[in-house]
């Protein structure tokens, strides 16, 4: 199992939310390429990045930032946070980024993530299952549908989406530990590949999700904090697989 380092930004820096609370931001890098580049340097096989602006707006507004991290980095990128249109993804993917991450999108215009996946090839696009009590959230998390995550995740395989980003709020940022049962959940009733994220905190959280089939892992607070050291969480992923 894959895990995958998150640098999320927003006004420039490296900062992380707690539940998805833009009212509870912790800073923890004014210098997103040197984060970059440090995970990269401690064994990252890939990086997760999203422009918080970007989800919030709709647009990309960290772009230059995005783009110099792809720019300097040797493994691959994927990148989350106002991809709306086919404009913004196209605009990502020429300047390197490996899959863009459409969450909102999903489910407000599903014809965009089809045409995505017809035009980019399905392994460059993730759909983000951003869920609060079991119910997907739109627009930065600020919105709650009425669509579950299952549901959302069976619509997006019959469009050709081959790997889904599960998170749930409730949990992200807190450290506590991450949704086992909605994530084995996902894995068993759509097929798709699965990335977990929201909560993980520990080994032993990463050891769990390999074991229920998860495909990858998104770490964030966990190794900003010191509770994870992403060597190690790279090794119990590579051991739970």
């Amino acid at each position: 199992m894959e895990v995958i380092p998150a640098i999320d930004l927003r006004g420039g820096r490296c900062v992380r939310l707690y539940q998805g609370d833009f009212d509870r931001e912790t800073v923890y890098s004014e210098d997103p390429l040197a984060v970059a580049r440090q995970w990269q340097e401690q064994g990252a096989s890939r990086l997760h990045l999203v422009d918080l602006d970007g989800a919030a707006q709709g647009n990309p507004v960290n772009l230059d930032i995005i783009a110099a991290i792809v720019a300097q980095s040797e493994i691959p990128v994927q990148v989350g946070g106002g991809v709306r249109s086919s404009a913004t993804a196209e605009k990502l993917l020429s300047i390197g980024v490996e899959r863009v991450v459409i969450g909102t999108a999903a489910v407000r215009d599903p014809d965009l993530v089809r045409q995505l996946c017809q035009d980019g090839g399905s392994p460059s696009v993730v759909v983000a299952v951003d869920a609060r009590d079991g119910l997907v959230a739109v627009q930065g998390w600020l919105e709650k549908t009425s669509v579950t995550a299952v549901e959302l995740g069976k619509r997006m395989a019959a469009l050709g989406v081959e790997r889904l980003l599960y998170t749930d709020i409730s949990r992200d940022g807190t450290l506590s530990e991450p949704n086992f049962s909605a994530n084995a959940e996902l894995v068993e009733s759509t097929g798709l590949a699965i990335l977990a994220s929201g909560g993980v905190a520990s080994l032993d959280h990463i050891t769990e999700l390999a074991k229920i089939g998860a495909e990858g892992v998104i770490v964030g607070r966990a190794l900003y904090t010191g509770d994870l050291e992403l060597s190690a969480a790279i090794a119990a992923g590579l051991a739970g697989s």
